[in-house]
């Protein structure tokens, strides 16, 4: 078998995460609320899968990216990488369940022409002609060497063929793809986010559509070298036979725990979506505002546009609510005509605060909020 492992080192974490599958499945939350911890997810996901690869790019650029609202901070370029992610990520979902997707050269190569954003410099839909190292970025040390380009063709259809006839538990199955796909490094460029996003069809294919399975992405981002280690197993150069069970483990035990982590999130944050709705109930406001306060509390700058983009309201609506906003105190306008931007406003967290029957702070209010949220 083409880069072997031990699928029972992983039997009482997939075990967990099956159980994890379940509970969330089952849980209740506001409904207009669950497309934003969507969005949300998305953004962060994006934002750390492109900065694994050196792109500087921040959860609320990505927000804004994706929200057609760009940042004029952010280069062209690294606005199309997001977008291009974006477009893999949405490529997966709509096919994952569709029988007549099969594992293939085609679905590999499809997936990276989008992560590349169509761009022929980073090699879009092709498959390598040359050779190929990975080095660590601050040193430029080769840490691995892939395989020759000549072998790039037969090896990518073995992944393919491999993931088509496995019988393997979906999250063994993404934790596979991601580190044969790493380890054969079969484009120029976008290696790294072509695996993840495969893993994660991995996870759709198999039934696992809830946020909190479908992208490790963020995982990743907040621990990089867990990330980085989990390769170790590879050694300095491309094997057939190199067993990859250390990665398939720790890939499945970072599912488990961003599970735990998002169950946990999800509950907290529908609290708060809860009360930014009960809040605008109180002084009269338009309900569909607490899309604008969601990212106020968390101190992220809302424009007419983006926020035009969350309420699907006209502009000159959108304009006339955030306005409505600033004029309760709840958020600050920052700027003229098309430069502006609402900041947090100073009564939003004392309003909140009182509402929750805490301090006037957004730590004791996050914190307040986690202490209700079931277990």
């Amino acid at each position: 078998m083409l880069l072997p492992f031990d699928p029972t080192a992983s039997s009482a974490l997939v075990e967990e995460l099956d159980d994890w599958a379940k509970r969330l499945d089952e849980r209740i939350v506001p409904h207009r609320w669950e497309g934003r911890l969507r969005r949300s997810l998305e953004a962060e996901a994006v934002a750390a899968s492109t900065s694994l690869e050196g792109v500087a790019v921040t959860a609320d650029d990505a927000l804004r990216i994706l929200a057609g609202d760009p940042p004029d901070s952010v280069p062209a370029a690294d606005q199309a990488l997001v977008r291009g992610y974006r477009d893999a990520m949405t490529f997966v979902q709509r096919r994952a369940d569709d029988g007549a997707l099969a594992w293939n050269r085609e679905l590999l190569v499809g997936v990276q022409d989008r992560v590349a954003a169509g761009d022929r410099r980073m090699g879009a839909g092709r498959l390598r002609t040359r050779a190929a190292w990975v080095t660590r970025a601050r040193t430029g040390e080769v840490v691995f060497e892939p395989p020759d380009a000549e072998a790039v063709p037969e090896l990518v259809d073995r992944i393919g063929a491999t993931v088509e006839s496995a019988d393997w538990h979906p999250a063994v199955a993404a934790a596979w793809v991601h580190v044969a796909v790493a380890a054969v490094h079969p484009f120029q460029d976008g290696n790294g986010r072509t695996a993840r996003v495969l893993a994660s069809l991995a996870m759709y294919r198999g039934g696992f559509r809830h946020p909190a399975f479908t992208s490790l992405e963020e995982w990743w981002g907040r621990n990089p070298d867990s990330y980085y280690r989990a390769f170790d197993c590879l050694g300095a150069r491309f094997a057939l036979e190199t067993d990859v069970t250390p990665f398939v483990t720790i890939h499945v035990e970072a599912q488990v725990q961003q599970a735990r982590e998002l169950a946990l999130r999800q509950q907290a944050d529908g609290l708060l979506w809860t009360a930014l709705e009960n809040l605008l109930d109180d002084i009269g406001l338009p309900l569909r505002l607490a899309n604008a306060l969601y990212d106020l509390f968390y101190d992220r700058g809302v424009t007419a546009r983006y926020y035009r983009s969350l309420a699907d309201t006209s502009p000159a609506t959108a304009r006339n609510d955030l306005a409505l906003l600033a004029a309760a105190g709840l958020a600050m306008a920052e700027g003229r005509t098309r430069g502006r931007h609402y900041d947090r406003g100073p009564e939003l967290h004392g309003r909140l605060g009182t509402l929750l029957g805490v301090a006037p702070d957004g730590g004791a209010i996050a914190r307040e909020l986690l202490r209700r949220a079931p277990g």
